[in-house]
């Protein structure tokens, strides 16, 4: 049975209090493949008083309690494997291979390195005759988007439930049926009633009223700066936690002693992968003035060997991005790129060649691009690479961290102890050196405007946690 137009809480699948639907667009066909119900402030309130209920017994059982649901979940999460990914694929346009393999693999992942961090953790600690517990911080509403569904849920629900929390977790309602199955995947685990509740909705309807509810002890958001500016305010009222990634443009310094090729090759895949849509995507080329039109020459290439088209299609790299008001933007951001005077490698406006249908976007590389220009300042979420210059080192630091986001940074040398010195001066919270394999027990998050606190991990599952001093205990 299909549970689109329906929610879960209180390990329960509910009818919404209002029978309002959504269509759920197939960003490849650009066609509606199913509807979703749109939740309200009230169906919030169930849920929210459905978790509040189950925190008084939840928040008391033991670690090893709690590893043992985490470890069920993982197992469910594997027999739905196949599933989620056709999911995926449908929702937000992303071939079938980068589905199961990037996409579906990373919320694995993050259950696995979420298990592992907590069979390791120590819940108390004692200083003196005072012992430090860690406690759950309460009921936690968890907003997730679209662009990397299962990767957000799944690094936001595990850690609340290794630290014993409960939760609402509204999904994106433009990418909604992931979020669904991870429900089913919830209820086979045998979670019991009221830890796992799921609305889907939109921002105002759903996410600000969790938000801002009273009954909410911590926020987990991941979008937009923009939302999470309006999250922060709304949530300050019952003065909550909370804890925000948001957006992000990634500068990737290419230094001189560079395998110069290499990376820049590299860099240009890094920026086009799930069609440009991650937060934390290298968008921002440094190289050096001297190798500019050698750089422009290399990714010009790489780009063009790209494919873009139909998500099911087995040589597909790239399929649409996910709806057409995304579309409209990233055509919007190349138009103005064009008209400030960038030089246009290759891509630009309009679909590629042969695709007349679909939100499928051009990878698209601009060189000459200067600091105040719009593409190098704003973040366009699309496979839109932006090319700049600098002279020496000191300047390229400096561009690198002229800008108000914060997130990733990525910094390419031969010389290991150059690229850990350059790291060390990046305003990022994640600093990658050489394009290394990604790393779920690293900490993810982003300084300025690209949020606070951590996810992943040890550092997921401290976000989730209160630290009480017990005194006078020993």
């Amino acid at each position: 049975m299909s549970h689109h137009l329906q929610f879960y809480i209180d390990g329960q699948w509910v009818e919404p209090v209002e029978p309002r639907r959504l269509a759920v667009i197939d960003p490849s066909t650009e066609e509606a493949f199913t509807e979703i119900a749109m939740g309200t402030a009230a169906d919030v309130d169930k849920a929210v008083a459905a978790a509040k209920r189950a925190f008084t017994s939840f928040s008391q059982t033991s670690k090893a309690e709690r590893l043992a649901l985490l470890k069920r979940i993982l197992a469910a999460y594997n027999d739905r494997f196949e599933d989620i990914a056709q999911a995926v694929s449908r929702e937000m346009g992303a071939p079938l291979a980068f589905a199961r393999n990037a996409q579906v693999s990373s919320g694995r992942a993050h259950i696995e390195a979420t298990i592992t961090a907590f069979e390791q953790m120590e819940l108390e600690q004692t200083r003196g005759t005072t012992t430090i517990l860690y406690e759950p911080v309460g009921v936690c509403a968890l907003i997730t988007p679209w662009n990397w569904p299962l990767n957000q849920i799944t690094c936001k629900v595990a850690p609340a439930i290794a630290a014993g929390c409960t939760m609402v977790l509204k999904p994106s309602e433009i990418a909604p049926i992931t979020g669904l199955i991870f429900a089913e995947v919830m209820e086979a685990a045998g979670t019991p009633a009221g830890v796992f509740n799921l609305v889907n909705g939109n921002g105002p309807d759903v996410g600000q009223v969790m938000a801002g509810h009273k009954d909410v002890d911590m926020v987990s958001f991941t979008g937009s700066t923009r939302a999470g500016i309006i999250v922060a305010k709304t949530a300050a009222d019952t003065v909550k936690r909370v804890s925000q990634e948001l957006g992000g443009k990634s500068a990737n310094i290419i230094l001189r002693d560079a395998a110069f090729e290499k990376a820049v090759t590299k860099g240009v895949l890094g920026c086009f992968g799930n069609s440009g849509q991650s937060c934390n995507a290298p968008t921002r080329m440094l190289v050096p003035a001297e190798r500019h039109e050698e750089a422009l020459a290399i990714a010009k290439a790489t780009a063009e060997r790209v494919k873009v088209g139909d998500p099911r299609a087995e040589d597909t790299l790239l399929g649409p991005v996910v709806s057409e008001i995304q579309f409209d933007k990233i055509q919007a951001l190349i138009e103005t790129g064009i008209k400030e005077g960038a030089t246009l490698v290759t891509g630009g406006p309009g679909r590629p060649e042969g695709l007349n249908r679909g939100y499928y976007v051009r990878p698209t590389v601009f060189g000459h691009v200067t600091q105040d220009m719009t593409i190098a300042r704003e973040e366009i979420f699309g496979p839109v690479l932006s090319i700049l210059s600098y002279g020496d080192e000191e300047e390229a630091i400096e561009m690198a961290n002229d800008t108000i986001y914060g997130l990733a940074a990525y910094v390419q040398s031969q010389d290991i102890d150059h690229a850990r010195t350059v790291a060390r001066r990046m305003r990022a919270g994640t600093v990658q050196i050489n394009y290394p394999a990604w790393d779920t027990f690293a900490p993810f998050g982003g300084y300025k405007q690209s949020g606070n606190g951590r996810e992943y991990a040890d550092w997921g599952i401290h976000d989730f946690l209160e630290i009480k001093g017990a005194i006078g205990w020993g």
